[in-house]
């Protein structure tokens, strides 16, 4: 269920299209609908559909091919590891694998404590800094070395503790 709040954004993101197009809006009406969930259920993607005047199927589509919606639950920091080509190249899997090992689960796991989700990125386009990941889908990391990743981790579950 959307909330009245939710709708509300949804309605200025609506506007921002003709009239007969609000279907155009269908990426930011996910994304608020994620930020108010935590991710995106078969039943948020059956109500931005009925909002937004379009197929289910069309918003799954969207769902699915685009990595920043969550289709299940995820940690309360979601650690995007970009394991593409120039990043391979310059440690990434690496990356990813020390945090497999810190965090103590596989890539596309979720800590025992709901505090950490771990997931590999297609290019993040920070091709120069990397390795690179990007903290719940807002926060880029750049050079990410062992060290790094340590502090990072750290902080934010020192963070999330609080």
């Amino acid at each position: 269920m959307i909330s009245e709040a939710s709708k509300v954004r949804f309605d200025r993101e609506v506007a921002k299209y003709p009239a007969d197009q609000k279907q155009s809006a269908v990426m930011a009406c996910l994304a608020i609908a994620q930020q108010e969930h935590g991710y995106v259920s078969a039943e948020v993607e059956r109500d931005v559909a009925q909002y937004l005047g379009m197929p289910v199927m069309a918003v799954h589509e969207v769902t699915t091919f685009y990595n920043m919606y969550n289709q299940r639950p995820v940690g309360k920091y979601k650690l995007n590891v970009c394991t593409n080509l120039p990043c391979q190249l310059r440690d990434g899997v690496n990356t990813l694998q020390y945090l497999e090992k810190k965090l103590g689960i596989s890539m596309g796991q979720t800590t025992p404590d709901g505090m950490f989700t771990l997931q590999q990125s297609e290019c993040l386009g920070a091709c120069a800094d990397s390795p690179v990941m990007l903290v719940n889908d807002r926060s880029m990391c750049s050079f990410m070395t062992p060290e790094k990743l340590d502090q990072l981790v750290d902080g934010l579950r020192a963070a999330g503790d609080q």
